[in-house]
């Protein structure tokens, strides 16, 4: 890494260098007190990484929360085959980790920058296969799960699934997504949200994809505070979002064995979509 600073941004290259995580799809590396480098390691991550280049710094000006746009961009060189960004380092822990202090606001704050972001995107928006598209889509990896969970759960999840899917789909233009928003993904420092983070499955669809958000951070009460905040989910949509909360949260019960922090993350959500299940 210190090469291609040298060779590319040689005003950086003598900051310290500190590896804070090496893993499946990137090597970040913080760069001095107030950056990080991003280093895709697998050929998927850099194309992840490409998005957040491309869309992040116009998305950035119209957001109330801070998102990791590149402040550089780096090129394959120095037998690197992929290109590389510098972003801010934003201080604190994920909400997966350490939650905010006040519910309440961070519902308010989560749903007042998912009204921010969920603006109609262009054509030329990325395409992910499996995030922002129809719910049913999603039916297949949600027997899958549900085949892992208990007789009782399993039936009531069923009913709670196919009543999901088969709310009306929204008739509006796809809008900006996250596309991976969980509190993993969130930022809490001093027990406030501060930051967003992670955005390589930017795409355009469906907006109740992030909003399922809500179900693996809030109660059934913050949740009316997140959805007031956001202003526009209709009965349709939230109905919807839940769906994608069930669907994500069988997800990360299923693959999450040597994770806890998510597996965690998943049995909090699938028992709050679980809650108003007759």
């Amino acid at each position: 890494m210190r090469d291609l600073l040298e060779e590319q941004h040689p005003d950086l290259a003598d900051l310290p260098v500190e590896v804070l995580a090496n893993g499946w799809d990137n090597l970040v590396c913080r760069l001095g007190e107030d950056l990080l480098v991003r280093l895709p390691r697998r050929a998927a991550a850099a194309r992840l990484l490409a998005h957040e280049q491309r869309w992040l710094p116009e998305l950035a000006r119209c957001l109330p929360l801070p998102v990791p746009a590149p402040l550089r961009v780096g090129r394959p060189a120095a037998g690197y085959p992929w290109s590389w960004s510098v972003v801010p380092f934003f201080p604190g822990v994920t909400a997966a980790r350490s939650e905010p202090d006040d519910p309440w606001s961070a519902a308010a704050t989560l749903g007042g920058f998912l009204d921010a972001l969920h603006a109609p995107a262009p054509s030329a928006a990325p395409v992910n296969p499996v995030r922002g598209i129809p719910l049913a889509g999603r039916t297949e990896g949600v027997l899958a799960g549900l085949a892992h969970v208990g007789s009782d759960d399993r039936a009531a999840a069923l009913r709670m699934w196919e009543t999901a899917a088969a709310a009306p789909v929204g008739d509006g233009p796809a809008v900006w997504l996250h596309g991976d928003l969980h509190p993993a993904n969130i930022l809490v420092d001093r027990g406030r949200i501060s930051a967003v983070i992670d955005f390589g499955d930017i795409t355009a669809g469906d907006p109740a994809t992030d909003l399922s958000v809500a179900w693996m951070l809030f109660t059934a009460q913050q949740r009316a505070e997140f959805r007031r905040a956001y202003g526009r989910a209709d009965d349709a949509t939230w109905e919807r979002a839940r769906g994608w909360a069930l669907a994500l949260s069988l997800v990360f019960l299923s693959h999450s064995a040597d994770n806890p922090l998510m597996h965690g993350v998943g049995e909090r959500a699938f028992r709050a979509v679980l809650e108003q299940v007759e």
